[in-house]
């Protein structure tokens, strides 16, 4: 009561919103509730009693026709207090709780007795609200009870839903509801509520935007309503919660984060085709029904880096938060090395700990070959002619090598130097830029073959030929040291 008049006194509830009181079929708290409502523009009275043949034995004692007068007689009083206090402002609603326990053919006969009651006006259709007080069978039982009260019914009435979740099916009896002719759903925000609750009216709603019904609901921002919600319950939404949990949208199997990375690539592929924005694009993306960000939620989190965490995703997540395109053989490298450390530590990467060790691992690495300086020109004639100085074991080195292909022929220097031969695997090397504008850098991921091994070597700088040469003395460092 408090709670209703200081929204009411306080001009709280908006114009387009409609406040929904609840009541018992029992005189002295039908007036209360007029007097809790007082001064509000628009108002939805509803009022119940339990009609299960349960609980007509064991707490009212009383007959179908006991029960029927404590229900009538309390349409009467609420539409003569209607009257009396402005029935415009009124809509009115009506449960036979316990409907699912509930004979059928009493259902639909107590219904039709307390709209007659009502006295309803032409056009002022009754809201007639069917709940499954407790979830005693499956959804498509109650869906046919749902269907039998439709057909039978010989008033204009709204069909309303009222679903608990004692079985975990309050969603799937609600939208099977729907199906058989329901035009209303009542839930809770989360599905808090007695017991195990009642239907998730998020997920409800969600489910039949997924279906391209509009409820009128905005969900566009739901890592808001879970903090508000959190903040004023004090309850916690679940992790793993459909559309709003933190977990929602993120993929731990290699398998899953592979699939993930190629739908996106290929939805980016169509943005830029189409000279489109991703949002504008029809969203199709292995494991992801929705597009996360229609729900305000971030790209980031979906692929969460473990042990179980395939190249796919890895690399997902590089390429996304840091501008990294690794090549296919990068990718199973590099997984393996992160799988090492997950199962050793016991723990998920964050993206900047993944790229961290991305560096550690592959980038500019300098011992115990490093290179001092290199020029790229040509010879006598027309004959390309690559030069370098190098550092191998604290001693210094000067090669000059004639012949196609600077990488080539930094290669044979290396291997006169150190002893070691090393090749380039089938012209295995990539370049692309990072950055952006005059700061703009390029990184070359190169794989080299020597004794029977292989070795991936990253590099970073401002010249393409540079970075290379440092991703190439990158995998031959790697050499020394496994």
């Amino acid at each position: 009561f408090a709670f209703t008049r200081k929204l009411i006194e306080e001009d709280l509830i908006p114009e387009d919103v409609a406040i929904q009181v609840l009541t018992q079929c029992r005189p002295h708290i039908i007036e209360k509730t007029f007097e809790a409502v007082k001064g509000a523009k628009n108002v939805i009275y509803h009022f119940y009693n339990s009609t299960s043949t349960l609980q007509r034995e064991v707490v009212f004692r009383k007959s179908q026709a006991g029960i029927k007068e404590i229900a009538v007689s309390a349409a009467k009083l609420i539409a003569e207090l209607a009257d009396k206090h402005g029935r415009e402002r009124f809509r009115f609603e009506y449960s036979p709780e316990s409907f699912t326990g509930t004979e059928l053919s009493f259902s639909v006969e107590i219904c039709q007795e307390v709209i007659d009651a009502l006295k309803c006006r032409e056009g002022e259709k009754v809201i007639i609200n069917l709940p499954s007080t407790v979830e005693m069978a499956t959804p498509n039982i109650y869906a046919d009870q749902v269907e039998y009260f439709k057909r039978n019914i010989n008033r204009d009435i709204i069909l309303s839903l009222h679903a608990h979740n004692d079985r975990g099916c309050a969603v799937a009896s609600s939208e099977l509801g729907v199906m058989a002719g329901g035009d209303r759903v009542e839930g809770t925000l989360f599905g808090n509520g007695e017991r195990t609750g009642n239907a998730d009216i998020l997920v409800m709603a969600m489910n039949m935007y997924s279906q391209g019904i509009d409820c009128g609901l905005d969900f566009s921002d739901i890592e808001k309503i879970v903090e508000s919600y959190e903040r004023f319950t004090r309850l916690n939404v679940h992790q793993r919660h459909p559309y709003a949990g933190k977990l929602v949208f993120s993929a731990f199997s290699g398998s899953h984060q592979d699939a993930i990375n190629k739908g996106m690539s290929a939805l980016n592929e169509k943005a830029e085709q189409q000279e489109k924005s991703i949002n504008e694009i029809y969203w199709q993306v292995p494991y992801l029904p929705i597009d996360p960000s229609d729900v305000g939620k971030s790209y980031l989190p979906i692929i969460r880096i473990n042990s179980q965490s395939g190249g796919g995703g890895i690399a997902y997540v590089l390429d996304t938060c840091f501008g990294l395109k690794l090549p296919k053989s990068f990718q199973r490298n590099f997984a393996s090395i992160v799988k090492k450390v997950t199962d050793s530590e016991n723990k998920e990467l964050l993206p900047e700990e993944l790229y961290e060790l991305f560096i550690q691992e592959y980038v500019n690495l300098t011992e115990p070959v490093s290179l001092l300086g290199f020029n790229e020109g040509i010879g006598s004639g027309t004959v390309p002619e690559f030069s370098c100085e190098l550092n191998f074991n604290g001693r210094n080195y000067s090669e000059t090598r004639t012949g196609k292909g600077f990488l080539a022929q930094f290669l044979k220097s290396v291997s006169i130097i150190t002893g070691k031969i090393f090749e380039v695997n089938d012209d295995r090397y990539a370049t692309h830029a990072i950055d952006k504008g005059m700061r703009s850098r390029a990184i070359s991921y190169v794989e080299l073959s020597a004794g029977g091994m292989t070795f991936f070597g990253v590099g970073i700088s401002e010249s393409i030929s540079h970075s290379v040469l440092k991703a190439a003395l990158s995998a031959i460092n790697k050499s020394f040291s496994e």
